[in-house]
């Protein structure tokens, strides 16, 4: 016999022997045990620990006879069924069931369960139990898997959990249920839009206000005061959390009647537009119904303003200056109490703005504004000053003038600013030698930014170097609070980081640093795809492990204005730069700023009323407490 042949009878007896196995036993051998038959719920009179969960939507007055209706059946209910005993009912009024985050009751009736106080939860439906899927089916698993199980029963599906067949029925409910959420919020989200497109806003409560016949607010005179006091203490210099304490210490009741107040708490009443008469709907909104958390709407909703929708509690003024010391809250010095744009108004820097690089609140319309309010005619430079400059040594008409951009920056004075920060290159640090401290002003007009020297304690001064081992460090300062409305004002792309050559003068011991802004170097980083060639090894073997890798690269490129492609230099009648400054006649770089008249955020006679008025105030609440 083949060996091929050995194998076949081989594999054949293996299968008579797997056939005569699974033929068995006879039966008549064998003791049977039957499994004991699960009852039907209702059928079964064993002793049971029952509770009942019950829920309704919201805590409108209406839901109150449904949710005692509720209690009271089960109640009878349970005390009624043979072996049911009653645990309790556990009932959550006026919150949602598409999710168990805020359902104390719910959340407490499991941990009992979870202790064996329970052996049975009887509830309405699956959309009172939970309307997410995800959590009622979690929740039925979670209970059917304790020891002693747990069974949940659905009185209007009538659905018992502990059956085999109940899972897939629930599941289907439950996304049912779920579904019904869904349409029932993207409903409600449509009804929103409506009434406020209309003109028709929700009206919460309000501090300084109740609620009229007509569901318009009505200014309440002693919550009013309050409210008067928060924005007239806060205009004179004080701190939100200063001015809480002081509330608390008056003992000034909050809407809900508490007498803690907190910083947070005075910034939101602050920022209310509801104290000046404006109503502005959606402030916030809750971008998913399952888990109604609720996010600020940074225009990612529909927004609706009304102007004068009702009475004022302060004016429009005082509550815009509010506004404005609010948003540049990180500018804080004393004597200084809110922020106000000041402008040369003669000498060399005729029309410079001077910029805290903190102040946010600013827009680039606001430079405009400072900086034309020093022309009295709004021309560019007229023709006396252009006489000026020929007069004053630096004319070079007739001259090839070599572009400086074209040279290296490292022994240039040069300014870069990106991605909310300025840096100035130690070629500015040195030109200036000893000085720390300089005050930057910018010229929306001339499309020019100044720098000069300053006194540490101006209000306006950057420490823009420090000398560190005999040498200068440059010091990169954030400037977010002015690089925006410049961003916004020059055009420019924030995801690029300008760079200016900078033209340095000095006479009479006065001197300056000069920016022109009209012609950057834009420096972009890019990521390119690119096949690079394979990295050999000492041994002469391909590297292939960063092959992936080798296919990004990160390159710089530099960007010129159009205007300089193809010449090297250019002829010219005037020097660009030159003009920014007059060097001969009034020189007065170092001029101070003053405020522009119509500008300020608040004026001095206001602040000293509002300061007298909030004296007053406080002296009557006193006396009241």
């Amino acid at each position: 016999m083949t060996e091929q042949e050995r194998y076949a009878v081989s594999q054949e007896e293996r299968k008579e022997k797997i056939r005569a196995r699974y033929k068995g036993v006879d039966r008549s051998e064998l003791e049977f045990i039957p499994a004991k038959q699960k009852e039907k719920l209702f059928e079964d009179t064993g002793t049971k620990r029952v509770c009942a969960y019950c829920r309704v939507s919201t805590d409108d007055v209406n839901q109150t006879s449904s949710y005692e209706l509720q209690k009271n059946h089960y109640e009878d209910m349970i005390k009624e069924h043979q072996g049911w005993e009653l645990v309790g009912i556990y009932a959550d009024e006026g919150i949602s069931g598409t999710s168990l985050q805020h359902r104390d009751e719910f959340n407490q009736m499991i941990e009992d369960c979870k202790v064996g106080k329970i052996d049975l939860i009887v509830t309405k439906s699956v959309s009172r139990f939970a309307r997410n899927i995800v959590d009622c089916i979690a929740k039925v698993r979670e209970l059917a898997n304790m020891r002693p199980q747990v069974g949940v029963f659905f009185e209007t599906e009538h659905i018992y959990t502990l059956d085999n067949t109940s899972e897939m029925m629930l599941a289907v409910l439950s996304a049912a249920a779920q579904e019904e959420s869904h349409t029932k919020s993207e409903i409600m989200n449509i009804s929103i839009e409506q009434r406020f497109s209309r003109g028709i806003f929700l009206t919460p409560k309000l501090l300084g206000y109740d609620i009229g016949e007509d569901g318009n607010l009505v200014i309440n005179e002693e919550e009013a005061e309050t409210v008067r006091l928060c924005y007239y203490l806060f205009l004179n210099g004080f701190p939100t959390a200063e001015i809480a304490d002081i509330l608390t210490q008056l003992k000034r009741k909050t809407k809900p009647g508490n007498i803690k107040w907190s910083s947070s708490s005075i910034v939101s009443l602050l920022r209310n537009e509801r104290y000046c008469g404006d109503v502005l709907s959606r402030k916030t909104f809750t971008p998913n119904y399952l888990d109604h958390k609720a996010k600020k709407n940074r225009h990612d909703r529909n927004q609706y303003r009304q102007s004068d929708h009702h009475e004022a509690i302060v004016d429009r003024d005082i509550y815009n200056a509010a506004q404005k010391m609010l948003t540049a809250a990180r500018y804080a010095k004393k004597g200084f109490p809110f922020p106000n744009l000041k402008v040369v108004d003669e000498g060399a820097l005729k029309g410079f703005v001077s910029v805290n690089r903190s102040w946010t609140g600013f827009t680039g319309e606001d430079y405009e504004k400072a900086s034309q309010s020093a022309y009295s005619d709004q021309t560019d430079i007229n023709d006396t000053e252009k006489e000026e400059r020929k007069d004053s040594g630096f004319d070079l008409s007739g001259y090839e003038i070599v572009r400086a951009q074209f040279f290296s920056t490292r022994l240039n004075p040069a300014m870069t600013i990106s991605e909310g920060k300025v840096t100035f290159n130690t070629a500015c640090l040195k030109k200036f030698e000893n000085v720390e401290y300089v005050e930057i002003l910018f010229n929306s007009v001339e499309k020019c930014i100044a720098v000069r020297p300053c006194d540490k304690d101006d209000i306006n001064a950057v420490k823009w170097g420090t000398i560190r081992n005999g040498k200068w460090a440059v010091l990169p300062k954030s400037c977010k609070g002015f690089s925006e409305p410049l961003f916004d004002l020059m055009n420019w792309n924030d995801e690029c980081r300008y760079r200016f050559r900078g033209q340095y003068s000095k006479k009479n011991n006065e001197q300056i640093l000069l920016f022109d802004l009209e012609e950057p170097e834009v420096i972009k980083h890019e990521i390119i795809q690119e096949d690079l060639p394979d990295v050999n090894t000492s041994e002469g073997v391909k590297n292939t492990e960063n092959k992936e890798e080798n296919k990004t690269k990160k390159i710089v490129r530099t960007l010129f204005p159009k205007q300089w492609k193809n010449h090297f230099g250019c002829r010219t009648e005037e020097v660009v730069l030159l003009h920014r400054v007059k060097y001969c006649g009034n020189w007065d770089v170092l001029r101070p700023a003053k405020t522009v008249e119509g500008m300020e955020v608040i004026s001095e006679n206001l602040l000293k009323k509002l300061d007298n008025e909030a004296q007053n105030m406080i002296e009557k609440m006193r006396c009241a407490v």
